[in-house]
């Protein structure tokens, strides 16, 4: 990789010579602007406003520009006249942890390459007493003509450094938050748990720029001759209706379930203090016609046996009035049989009277 910058570490009193080199590139697709009359490229030529030449890059020059309009003309030797002990320097300054350095502060990156091989053991040291210490390097450098702000941390076996914005570059966030005061049920809280749980960890080596996949194919397709791409069909409006956070958290985590093959039917449990009103009139009803149909179902069942056993106790009663009769009928016999038989021994045991 070529170098952008050579100078050196400035690590107390040690020195190590290092090269600056990108760590990063930029692949998006470019494209130039041109005349859609004819195709011709259309290019920006650089005139003077006085004389309405145009100049080329040799003849120009800098200038800072007051509040009136003046001009005051800056020119390179000015600008290496002043004291700026960091041109040829990448000077530490304090070490801090890593937590300590906001993210809004990072800007370019690049790698720190030892130049030559006396500098390969100061780098060495360096390397490992960041590692060792857990902390990051706070640096200041100059790079193309100005003072800058870095950060040296370790990358695999190298010492990479991150730009960082100097802190009256960042602006506060004042008018950016919800000036609408909000608050958020526990409940709600619980299901982003379970979204955040849900989607996980993601490897980052594996994302990639879709977009500038469909731009590459697009344009090796028109290069071919073939046609351009349709435009996607319009996705209908919403028409600026209330959405449920609820249900569509809900949506969100059976959707990612769903995405990381744990199951279609994945159910998210109601959580306790949620409303029944929440529920889409869709799934209420379908549960509501599920519960009358399965209360139908277990009441004929009862109902059919109700009547078999209504039957089987009306059978028992007449079974024991016919065995009643019967009974009767017995016993009214034998007491007549039992009567016709002592009348008939009383006629035995009477003597016949003798006439005289």
């Amino acid at each position: 990789m070529r170098s952008i910058w050579n100078g050196a570490i400035s690590f107390g009193l040690v020195s190590i010579p290092i090269k600056l080199v990108n760590a990063t590139e930029s692949r998006s697709v470019s494209f130039r602007q041109i005349h859609q009359a004819d195709g011709g490229r259309i290019r920006y030529r650089k005139v003077c406003e006085l004389d309405g030449e145009e100049v080329s890059q040799a003849e120009i020059g800098k200038a800072y520009e007051e509040s009136d309009g003046t001009m005051i003309p800056i020119t390179d030797e000015d600008l290496a006249a002043l004291p700026l002990p960091t041109a040829k320097t990448i000077e530490i300054v304090a070490f801090v942890p890593a937590g300590e350095i906001d993210p809004l502060q990072m800007d370019a990156a690049y790698y720190l390459s030892a130049s030559g091989v006396p500098a390969a053991k100061p780098y060495t040291l360096l390397r490992e007493a960041l590692k060792r210490s857990d902390k990051v390097a706070v640096a200041k450098y100059a790079l193309r003509g100005r003072e800058r702000l870095g950060m040296l941390r370790v990358v695999d076996d190298v010492i990479a450094m991150h730009g960082l914005l100097w802190p009256d570059e960042i602006r506060a966030p004042e008018g950016v938050a919800p000036e609408t005061p909000v608050s958020v049920r526990d409940a709600e809280l619980d299901l982003a748990d379970a979204l955040m749980a849900t989607l996980g960890e993601v490897d980052i080596n594996t994302l990639h720029d879709d977009y500038r996949e469909a731009v590459e194919q697009m344009i090796a397709t028109k290069a071919e001759g073939g046609a351009a791409v349709a435009p996607p069909e319009p996705e209908a409006e919403g028409g600026g209706q209330v959405i449920d956070l609820m249900a569509a958290l809900e949506s969100s985590v059976r959707a990612a379930k769903e995405a990381r093959g744990e199951g279609g039917d994945a159910e998210v449990t109601e959580l306790a203090g949620r409303k029944a009103s929440s529920r889409t009139p869709k799934e209420t009803g379908a549960r509501k016609s599920t519960a009358k149909t399965a209360a139908k179902k277990t009441a004929a069942p009862a109902r059919k046996s109700t009547s078999k056993t209504a039957k089987t106790a009306e059978k028992g009663t007449a079974a024991k009035k016919t065995t009643a009769k019967s009974t009767a009928k017995s016993t009214a016999k034998k007491s007549t049989a039992k009567t016709t038989a002592k009348k008939a021994t009383a006629k035995k045991a009477t003597p016949r009277k003798r006439s005289a």
